[in-house]
């Protein structure tokens, strides 16, 4: 049969259009892979200079704060928002890393639901907030324990061993020093370090967006308060995660207590004679090799209860001070303080008083780092959004919704910002902050 040219043009261009709308179509799915699914954040990992952290050979200063609650909210696809709406915040702020939880065991939205078994929507959750956190160039300290009691805590494994009929003792300082607890852990570091990241595809171990993580939080070990079965544990467990990933640097997660191998003088440093007894030694637990840099946490509220704010403006001076002199003079390491807080329910509680706390915390950083010394950052406790009330727990607030330490934390993060970068270009690049 005879068939016409034009036949033949009608055919050649509907077969181009489909090709047109097929490569098109790939382009498109393979554009959004590379943007989206398989986003990877272009930036380094943060490493140590002797007293200093350096990212790109500069000095890298931290202006931090915590956000304990993330990985929970990340969960529910009704809760989600929020987290993009505090890095969002941190951001429009200048604030450069987050501390957060990457542990959850045995409770409500548990990461970890029994000894090496986990929830793959939980892990997916953590995902989602690395992955958040580095589309907004924020960089995340995540911890990995916690000494008290929320979202399992140490007494979460050994309720584990005790009922699985192999825990030595129902004591929760038996996490530190009882093997098969320990074999627990050692499961679980393992498999957080090892997790493949399913936005990104990248192994957590190898994600420049984490900036450390640190073994737990506020460890104590009043069992024995030599301090030697602490020691103990920090020297096994850093030693463990360093055969893992020699790309992340670690931290404690220490207080910042004195113990009993602390000279004197820093003993008289302590709030009280009660808080040399809890098991942990700043400086002796901080010399450890395999721990990168030190981690000191300010409560004086907590800590001193009856004191009036004239001696707990006095406290927190010398405490700061001295944990950098110890950074600078002894470990020879940077310092983060990477809690500060003061409560509301505190005896006489005034804003101005938050303010002048946050403030003398900020200006001894901000001095020690004009002087390239170990005082290298401080993250407030705790920063929540809109809609997370439940979540107030007499330390945290809305930073849009109090002006004053709004301004304050600009402020600071553009202070540091003009030390690593030079003042012109430093305000140039944080304009939006420093303006």
């Amino acid at each position: 049969m005879a068939v016409s040219n034009g036949f033949f043009y009608h055919i050649l261009a509907f077969t181009s259009c489909v090709a047109f709308i097929y490569f098109s179509f790939r382009d498109f799915k393979d554009d959004f892979k590379s943007h989206f699914l398989d986003y990877k954040p272009q930036v380094r990992f943060v490493e140590i200079n002797g007293t200093q952290f350096v990212l790109d050979g500069k000095p890298f200063y931290v202006n931090g704060w915590n956000s304990y609650w993330l990985m929970d909210q990340a969960v529910d696809e009704s809760t989600r928002p929020r987290v993009n709406a505090i890095f969002r915040t941190g951001t429009q702020m200048g604030l450069t890393v987050c501390r957060t939880w990457a542990f959850n065991d045995g409770t409500y939205n548990a990461l970890q639901i029994s000894p090496g078994l986990f929830d793959e929507r939980v892990f997916q959750a953590l995902d989602r907030v690395i992955t958040e956190a580095g589309r907004h160039g924020i960089r995340l300290i995540l911890s990995l324990a916690n000494n008290l009691d929320a979202y399992g805590g140490k007494s979460q494994y050994v309720k584990w061993a005790w009922e699985e009929g192999v825990g030595l003792s129902s004591s929760n300082d038996s996490f530190f020093f009882d093997p098969s607890i320990k074999r627990y852990f050692k499961k679980y570091l393992k498999t957080v370090l090892t997790r493949r990241n399913h936005i990104s595809g990248v192994q957590y171990k190898d994600d420049p967006t984490i900036f450390a993580w640190e073994l737990m939080n506020e460890p104590r070990c009043t069992e024995d308060s030599s301090g030697r079965t602490l020691q103990n544990w920090i020297e096994e467990m850093s030693k463990y995660i360093k055969s893992i990933d020699q790309n992340h640097l670690l931290t404690v997660g220490l207080e910042g207590f004195y113990g009993p191998k602390s000279p004197p003088e820093k003993l008289n440093i302590n709030p009280g004679e009660w808080y040399g007894m809890l098991g942990a030694d700043f400086i002796r637990n901080n010399k450890i090799p395999s721990i990168d840099f030190a981690s000191v946490h300010v409560y004086p509220d907590s800590w001193l209860v009856l004191a009036d704010i004239t001696e707990k403006e006095n406290f927190v001076s010398k405490w700061v001070k001295s944990h950098i002199e110890d950074a600078d003079n002894i470990l020879k390491k940077p310092v983060l303080f990477t809690e500060f807080g003061l409560s509301s329910n505190a005896n006489g509680f005034d804003h101005s008083h938050r303010l002048l706390f946050y403030k003398s915390i900020f200006d001894t950083i901000y001095e020690s780092a004009k002087k390239n010394g170990a005082g290298s950052g401080a993250f407030v406790w705790q920063l929540i959004v809109e809609g997370m009330e439940v979540f107030h727990d007499s330390f945290a607030f809305i930073p849009e919704s109090i002006p004053s330490l709004h301004s304050l934390l600009k402020e600071q993060s553009c202070r540091l910002a003009t030390l690593r970068y030079g003042s012109n270009l430093g305000r140039q690049i944080f304009k939006n902050v420093c303006e």
